[in-house]
């Protein structure tokens, strides 16, 4: 045999195709995570300011102008009010201003990310400096001491994320890439769902009573994991049933390519460059990472429409898996034990 016929012989143009697409991958995969973690700034941060009329006008004047557009400020009446926005997640920091004193108060949230947190922190020491006044910090939702750089909420969200996607590969190509029939695919979505209730409850249990990464309800982070689980997964079943293997590496893309980086864990979303931070809200880790963020160190507010969005995943990608599976199939589609073990025995 040639070398030629060998090199046709061990990669068939199918692999070759598939290679391709992982190479792409591969480059998407820099792209992404590069693009939008290689320089972080802060950049329309929704940030309220606290200060007699006269000095809040020009202060957010002020504030407006900094190279760069970091804030978005906007006037809050009172303290309370400000620490109530932080807490609703409506604003991010707050600045309260005494012109009868030279030290200004900082409110911030760790909670919801600490390198947002610090950069705030930094800027108004420099901007407080420039004018012969001193800024002291009040962390208003303080990330967890064993939740270092509030990352647990992240990495715990992405472990669903992983979870659910090699779960629902590990169900579709244990027989073939395409559900066959729709009972099939209804068993597989069954399985999935209580493989999600169980993940859910391991990562609630793992970062809260075992690790103490993570405050907030146990319960509530496990519902949060069961759906995070079974959106993703779902969803991998759906794309598995319109492209076969292939949709193995589109839901790769969509929830490690662009979902991680855009999920706003190691920086939060005001840090991120425009694209990601436009899409992030939208992929389950995005969403996922918010709610739990919010679970944790926000009393759980402002998390129905992220729960929405995970909803959504989980219920179109249910529908499409069950429409796909009751599309007649052509002979030979998906082996059969029979089949597989005829084959089996003709190769023997």
């Amino acid at each position: 045999m040639s070398l030629v016929d060998e090199l046709k012989s061990a990669v068939t143009p199918r692999a070759a195709l598939l290679v391709v697409g992982v190479f792409a991958l591969q480059l998407l995969f820099i792209a992404s995570y590069v693009g939008a973690l290689h320089d972080p700034k802060p950049k329309d941060v929704p940030f309220g300011v606290v200060a007699p009329p006269q000095v809040s006008a020009q202060l957010i004047g002020q504030l407006e102008k900094l190279p760069g557009e970091p804030l978005d400020p906007r006037t809050v009446t009172d303290e309370a009010e400000a620490r109530k926005q932080i807490l609703n997640r409506e604003i991010d920091g707050a600045l309260l201003v005494n012109p009868a004193r030279t030290t200004d108060t900082l409110l911030v949230a760790s909670g919801g990310g600490t390198v947002l947190a610090s950069a705030m922190e930094s800027l108004f020491t420099r901007l407080e400096g420039a004018q012969q006044r001193t800024v002291r910090t009040v962390d208003v939702a303080p990330a967890s001491p064993q939740d270092f750089d509030g990352l647990s909420a992240f990495y715990l969200v992405v472990g669903w994320c992983v979870g659910g996607y090699i779960c629902a590969a590990v169900l579709a190509i244990s027989s073939g890439a395409r559900p066959a029939n729709p009972e099939r695919a209804i068993i597989r979505l069954g399985v999935l769902a209580l493989y999600a209730i169980l993940g859910g409850l391991g990562g609630a249990v793992i970062v809260g009573p075992i690790l103490g990464a993570l405050p907030g309800s146990v319960a509530a982070l496990w519902g949060l994991g069961a759906l995070v689980v079974f959106a993703v997964g779902a969803a991998t079943l759906a794309l598995q049933s319109l492209f076969g293997i292939v949709g193995i590496g589109l839901a790769i893309l969509l929830i490690v390519v662009a979902g991680n980086p855009s999920a706003g864990g190691a920086f939060p979303l005001p840090m991120l460059p425009p694209f990601w931070k436009a899409i992030g809200p939208a992929l389950p880790p995005g969403a996922g990472t918010w709610v739990a963020r919010s679970i944790a160190y926000f009393r759980g507010n402002d998390v129905t429409v992220s729960l929405l969005v995970l909803s959504a995943w989980a219920v179109v990608g249910s529908a499409i898996t069950l429409v796909m599976s009751s599309l007649k199939r052509r002979p030979g589609t998906e082996p059969t034990p029979e089949g597989l073990g005829a084959a089996g025995g003709a190769a023997a």
